[in-house]
């Protein structure tokens, strides 16, 4: 017999333990879904489904995504975008890549202090019959950079625009960048856009946009967007100012009352109302800070104000109150379809958004899209209004006098106070909007009786 082998035993080397329990782990997917604003921006990045800029973390091929939420699929191609006219008007020369950097008015302030980046994403809203809400991620590092790198020197930011509808044609998506360095930056924008339902199954990418550009003076950035066409507001409300004393002037004339006097006193209350409008417009927005320059007059605070004025002055100057209040309304009237107009070029007092047949592509200063043209109906109503009080003056002397000032105020509010749920904006005033629809018709009536009557 031959002797048995002896098998020869080997000691099984240990296995190095890991630095941490979590490390033999699998790394798990990142989630494909919209980012919540509110989370850090490294936290932001990693949910919206899109590659980070700073801090890219690839999956592991081994762990499949969770069957409940798929990732979005890739961003298409970008297709040409019809810039709006006044988006042109207001020098927006929107590039092939999408993204728009605001651009400052003047070289001369270039080198003033502080700054900001504002930053315009153009879209379209996705296909189909279904609204979306839309999410656009802005990531940017600075360049140029000596020294270590700062916080001030990169930035992950998100802006969301809800309820796009479709079919609302090109949209411009402005956010502005604060409390970074000045510079010129490169800047990637990411979108999204996730059915109403939240269903993020059926979310859709966005086509992504990169440039680059410098930041600006930031009250240039904080006023200006595709569709704000600098000095509009200020210059189509003169113009308006003016024609209104022209109008005045030849009322006056005609109802015997002397034309350099009124003028001089329609002066003053024009300036005086200026400030009336600011300070009517700090009291309604405490909450809101003070708006600065020209920006954040208020028409009620202007029309008390220079009411005030005109009665006051008449009075001391001996000129009939009541002719003067008759003479004054179609001019006031006239100053307001003109300046209402600047509103649309300013973005201010802008429409809801609307995919109406009847809408006009404006802005509010941070979207641009197609609104209700309510300040063009305004701006109408006051022009007829204006033509039906001033034929009336110059026709006929009307009896009682300033009941035809009455009845024109009125009707005015009245318009205006049916218009404004059409506004992208929020009642400053809990009650006033009712108060002045109950209490306008009511003098309306009044006016129309009294005159009808003597």
């Amino acid at each position: 017999m031959s002797p048995k082998k002896k098998r020869r035993r080997t000691t099984p080397k240990p296995r190095p333990m890991s630095a941490s329990p979590q490390a033999d782990r699998p790394t798990r997917a990142p989630d494909s879904r919209l980012a919540v604003s509110g989370r850090p921006a490294a936290a932001r990045g990693a949910s919206f489904g899109l590659s980070s800029a700073r801090h890219p973390t690839p999956a592991p091929a081994s762990t499949p995504a969770p069957a409940s939420a798929p990732a979005p699929a890739p961003a298409p191609a970008r297709q040409p975008i019809h810039i709006p006219a006044l988006a042109r008007l207001s020098g927006s020369r929107h590039p092939e890549t999408g993204l728009e950097f605001t651009k400052p008015l003047f070289k001369v302030l270039e080198d003033l202090e502080p700054h900001a980046i504002g930053l315009t994403y153009w879209f379209t809203a996705p296909s189909g019959s279904e609204s979306h809400d839309v999410t656009v991620r802005f990531t940017g590092q600075r360049l140029d950079v000596e020294g270590a790198r700062t916080d001030a020197d990169a930035f992950v930011a998100t802006a969301s625009y809800a309820n796009v509808q479709p079919g609302s044609g090109p949209i411009a998506l402005t956010h502005r960048i604060v409390d970074k360095a000045s510079g010129r930056w490169n800047v990637t924008a990411e979108g999204m856009a996730t059915p109403r339902d939240g269903n993020h199954r059926n979310a859709v990418r966005l086509p992504s946009a990169e440039g680059i550009g410098r930041s600006t003076l930031a009250p240039v950035a904080k006023m200006r967007a595709p569709g704000v066409v600098p000095g509009s507001w200020p210059l189509l409300v003169g113009m308006g100012f003016i024609l209104g004393l022209v109008v005045l002037s030849l009322l006056a004339r005609n109802s015997g009352m002397p034309v350099g006097t009124v003028l001089a006193l329609a002066g003053v209350a024009g300036a005086l109302g200026l400030g009336g409008a600011k300070v009517y417009y700090w009291l309604t927005h405490r909450g809101q800070g003070r708006a600065a320059g020209l920006a954040g007059l208020s028409l009620q605070g202007f029309v008390i104000t220079a009411l005030a004025v005109l009665v006051l002055g008449g009075w001391a100057l001996g000129i009939p109150i009541g002719s003067l209040l008759d003479a004054t309304i179609p001019a006031l009237l006239v100053g307001q379809a003109i300046g209402r107009l600047g509103c649309i070029f300013a973005g201010c007092c802008s429409g809801l958004p609307t995919t109406s047949r009847w809408s006009i592509w404006g802005t509010d200063r941070r979207i641009g899209t197609r609104r209700i043209p309510v300040q063009a109906f305004e701006s109408a109503s006051a022009a007829l209004l204006a033509v039906a009080t001033g034929l009336i003056v110059w026709r006929f002397e009307p009896e009682p006098a300033g009941f035809l000032f009455l009845g024109g105020l009125s009707a005015y509010l009245i318009v205006r106070q049916v218009l404004f749920p059409l506004r992208g904006l929020p009642r400053a005033t809990r009650y006033g909007r009712t108060t002045m629809l109950i209490v306008a018709p009511v003098f309306l009536v009044i006016s129309i009786a009294a005159i009808a009557l003597a």
